[in-house]
C-alpha cells in the first residue's frame, strides 16, 4: 500500500519503520529531514513537504506534536489537504484536542477525503515492537480500509465509535489516568520514604501483590530508580495532554479536579528546568512538597 507518514519523533520514527519493514511503500516527512535518513537507506522515499508526502498516497499518518503542527502540516500552503486524492484517508495518530479533531474531520469531508483518529497507547519501545494498542474512530467503510495497516502498528486496535474526536477523548482520558497514577504513586513512595522506607521496596511490595498492571511496573521502576532522561513522554507533552483533558471537561461540564492538580505539577517542573525530562520526574515535585532532598 502506498502511505505517507509524517512526524519522526521517538513514536513516529518507530511506526514508520514497522510499517516499512511489513513491505508497504512509504514516503516520510519530518521538519528534521535528517531523522528520515536510516529510513530512506532502508528504502523510503523521503517527502519534500507533508504535500509531496501525501501527493498519490492511498493513507497517510500523522503522528505530530500538537494541534499546530498538525494545523501547519494539513492545511499550510504544502499541507496535505491540498494534495491529499478525493477518497484517500488521513489518520492522525497523534495526540489532538477534540476541537482540531472536529476541524480536520470536517475539511477532509469537505474535499471528499476520508479522515478518522487512531490513536495510539504505549511508549516508544512498543511503538518498535509493534505491541502498541490503537484506539480508532471514523466512518466504518474508512477506519475498514486503514485496519490493515494498524494491525501493523499494535497488538489490538479498538473502535470508539463513529466520530473521530471520540478516539481523541479515550486517548486524553487515559493519559489523564497515567498522570494520576503517577501522582498517586509519587505520594506513596514520598510517605514512605519520609517514613525510613525505601522507596523501592514500596515498589517491590506494591507490584508484587495488588498493583501489577504495566503502568505501576513501568513508571513505578522508573520513579523509583529516578530514571528522568530518555523520556518517551515529556512534562511538555505531559502538560498539552493534560491541558486538553481540562478543556475537554469544560465542553462536557465535568469537573476534573485530579486533572488540574496535574496541570499545576507540570508547571511546576517546567518552572524548575524539567520541561523536556520524562513526566515521572513530577515525583519530584511532590518529594519537594514533603521536605525531602531532589
Amino acid at each position: 500500500m502506498k502511505i505517507g507518514f509524517l512526524g519522526l519523533g521517538a513514536m513516529g520514527h518507530a511506526m514508520a519503520r514497522r510499517l516499512l519493514e511489513a513491505g508497504h511503500e512509504l514516503a516520510v516527512w519530518n521538519r528534521t529531514q535528517a531523522r528520515a535518513d536510516d529510513l530512506v537507506a532502508r528504502g523510503a522515499r523521503r517527502a519534500a513537504s507533508p504535500a509531496d508526502a501525501a501527493g498519490g498516497a492511498e493513507i497517510v499518518l500523522s503522528m505530530l506534536f500538537d494541534d499546530a503542527a498538525v494545523e501547519a502540516a494539513v492545511f499550510g500552503p504544502e499541507g496535505v489537504a491540498s494534495a491529499l486524492a478525493p477518497g484517500a484517508i488521513h489518520a492522525c495518530c497523534g495526540t489532538i484536542s477534540l476541537d482540531q479533531a472536529r476541524r480536520l474531520r470536517d475539511a477532509h469531508a469537505e474535499r471528499g477525503q476520508g479522515y478518522a483518529s487512531a490513536t495510539v497507547l504505549g511508549r516508544p519501545p512498543a511503538a518498535e515492537a509493534g505491541t502498541l494498542f490503537v484506539v480508532a474512530a471514523g466512518a466504518e467503510s474508512v477506519v475498514a480500509r486503514l485496519a490493515p495497516v494498524l494491525e501493523v502498528l499494535g497488538q489490538r486496535v479498538f473502535l470508539a465509535g463513529e466520530d473521530p474526536a471520540q478516539a481523541n477523548l479515550v486517548k486524553l482520558s487515559l493519559n489523564f489516568l497515567i498522570m494520576s497514577t503517577i501522582e498517586q504513586m509519587a505520594e506513596v513512595f514520598a510517605l514512605n520514604e519520609k517514613a525510613g522506607i525505601d522507596p523501592k521496596t514500596v515498589f517491590e511490595i506494591m507490584t508484587g501483590s495488588f498493583y501489577n498492571a504495566p503502568v505501576h511496573r513501568n513508571y513505578g521502576k522508573m520513579m523509583v530508580e529516578r530514571v528522568y532522561d530518555d523520556p518517551g513522554a515529556s512534562v511538555r507533552l505531559a502538560l498539552k495532554d493534560t491541558e486538553m483533558v481540562l478543556a475537554a471537561g469544560h465542553d462536557f461540564q465535568v469537573p476534573l479536579p485530579h486533572a488540574a492538580l496535574a496541570r499545576d505539577r507540570c508547571l511546576a517542573a517546567m518552572a524548575a528546568g524539567d520541561a523536556e525530562r520524562d513526566f515521572v520526574v513530577l515525583t519530584e515535585n511532590v518529594r519537594r512538597d514533603a521536605g525531602l532532598a531532589r
